[in-house]
């Protein structure tokens, strides 16, 4: 069997096993969100956080809980990493650093999980787990109560209420992701993912002197980082390590693990308006850009330029063997169109245009189909935006689910598409402009641009991917993708939340002859289009100087 068949075929498994997971999986996570009910599990934990569960909250109040809980597990997180040499289970490792310590609390409790640190090497078993992996849980159930907030603001009327926060919150975690995970970490033990808690190893005399293993709970973290869209490792070399991913079957589950939670997101989202064609036609937008770029990067990473591309099948420089050049395409696409970051290849090992992809991916506002929650909104922001460009074409009031499209919620929106942009751009001309960043780029020229422009991208986005070869354990990285992460994942949510009050507040619109249906493949063409022209021409200008250009020369 070829590579480029066996990539197919394993391309067609996932879809299937998607398409199979996709109408069960969203319609549950509709029940959870719509429940009255409280379980036993979910009082004690209101009773432990002083919240009650059926108050609602109006979208102040909501944003409020949010950041509530994201500066105390910031701070948490914080102190946690800087008293790491007194606590039990360090394994022998000292406090983490102060710029490091803030930069990692950040990464984790936004969801971004970008690392500046070599895992097995700095963070020791209770950092681990009960620091990074606990946020990887609540990181993803804020995403998704964000989501939900907004999906209610559209199916309400005359009412400024989106819910309890705290109930959406609780909900997500004991309900979906919690059962979730613990499902996909016995299937990942049971694939030979590590699941202990011991110590440092000495394996072997290598070049250079023995090399040192240690243990871990990866199982268990493993499978909250891809489902929850986290993407932050245990080790250094993330989804490409052994330990983490062992054969290519986990590593094709673990791709089915990342992409689970926000396409079905499409489906609570329909049933919870009352139209499940109106989630059908989100997830064709986003279905429909994720297999474009997919063959994108097959297409560019099995081309063969030159002889040692020839011999080797295609591109085979930074993947590994046992997953191959289809594989690794597949999983590079899914962990930047969504907010991941998780890596089985080494992305700077790219071809010029693949590395470019892997950016434009982030570039979109991962939305195809994005985070566990983030993707979903994030997409619903850009239907706002296409309604209105379809109402100014026919001379009608834009309208979408019933409710208007006014000056209001067009600025919301516009903001919304705006904030990730300006900090990419200005953070990395400032990078570029200043006379120490640029040292810390392993590579001159365009490739070494792209190293700098992916890093902002991963951090403003709340990817998490590093392009590799650079240096990012420096005080003024360390600072200025901490700001970017923290931006880049609340003030959106700020303007998300916003418009879900706003939309909450109106009186539903009647459907008439004139009405757009933003339920037909019409408008998903037109979404598509949306997000290709409003989003990614935004950063064609920087694309230019880094990938196109490098891609172009080779």
């Amino acid at each position: 069997m070829g590579p480029v068949l066996a990539g197919v075929l394993q391309l067609l498994a996932l879809v299937a096993a998607l398409a199979l997971a996709y109408v069960p999986v969203g319609t549950y996570m509709a029940r959870v969100y719509s429940s009255k009910r409280h379980l036993r599990v979910e009082r004690w934990a209101y009773r432990a956080i002083g919240a009650d569960p059926d108050t609602q909250m109006t979208w102040t109040a909501y944003l409020r809980g949010v950041l509530a809980l994201s500066v105390v597990g910031v701070l948490f997180l914080y102190l946690l990493m800087r008293l790491q040499g007194v606590l039990p289970g360090s394994l022998g490792f000292a406090s983490v650093g102060p710029a490091q310590s803030f930069n990692t609390a950040v990464s984790f409790v936004t969801n971004t999980n970008w690392q500046s640190y070599y895992g097995e090497q700095t963070m020791g078993h209770v950092v681990q787990t009960a620091g990074l992996a606990v946020q990887n849980f609540l990181s993803a159930a804020v995403g998704m109560a964000v989501a939900v907030a907004l999906v209610r603001g559209f199916a309400c009327s005359r009412t400024g209420d989106l819910g309890n926060f705290w109930a959406d919150l609780v909900r997500g975690t004991v309900r979906i992701l919690v059962p979730a995970a613990a499902i996909a970490a016995v299937v990942l033990v049971a694939c030979g993912v590590i699941q202990n808690f011991s110590g440092i190893h000495e394996v072997g005399q290598f070049t250079g002197g023995p090399q040192q293993w240690n243990g871990g709970a990866v199982a268990s973290q493993e499978a909250i980082k891809e489902l929850g869209t986290n993407g932050g490792g245990y080790f250094n070399a993330n989804s490409a390590h052994p330990f983490e991913n062992p054969t290519p079957f986990s590593n094709l589950f673990e791709i089915f693990l990342i992409l689970l939670i926000p396409f079905s997101l499409t489906r609570t989202f329909g049933v919870l308006v009352g139209n499940v064609r109106q989630g059908h036609a989100i997830l064709a937008t986003m279905f429909t850009i994720w297999l474009g770029f997919v063959a994108l990067m097959m297409w560019t990473e099995f081309a063969h330029h030159g002889p040692a591309l020839q011999a080797a099948g295609g591109a085979m420089e930074g993947k590994e063997a046992r997953f191959g050049i289809g594989a690794s395409s597949v999983f590079a696409v899914s962990t930047t169109l969504t907010s991941t970051g998780a890596v089985d290849s080494f992305h700077s090992s790219f071809t010029g245009l693949g590395g470019g992809l892997t950016m434009l991916s982030m570039m979109l506002g991962e939305i195809a189909p994005g985070g566990t929650g983030s993707g979903l909104y994030g997409m619903l922001i850009l239907a706002v935006i296409a309604v209105f460009v379809a109402g100014l074409m026919v001379g009608r009031t834009p309208e979408y689910l019933g409710k208007k499209i006014g000056a209001r919620e067009m600025k919301l929106a516009a903001c919304y598409i705006l904030v990730t942009p300006a900090l990419v751009l200005i953070l990395t001309a400032a990078s570029v402009a200043l006379p120490t960043p640029p040292h810390s780029t392993l590579n001159p020229g365009a490739h070494g641009f792209s190293e700098i422009l992916y890093a902002f991208t991963s951090a403003a986005n709340n990817n998490g991917s590093a392009f590799a070869g650079l240096n990012a354990n420096t005080d003024w990285f360390n600072t200025t993708t901490a700001l970017a992460m923290l931006l880049g994942r609340f003030l959106p949510m700020v303007f998300v939340l916003a418009l879900a009050g706003s939309l909450a507040g109106q009186r539903p619109v009647p459907v008439t002859a004139g009405t757009l249906r933003t339920e037909k493949p019409l408008f998903t063409g037109l979404l598509v289009g949306a997000v290709l022209i409003v989003t990614g021409l935004t950063y064609f200008p920087a694309l230019a100087l880094g990938p196109l250009a490098e891609g172009l020369a080779s």
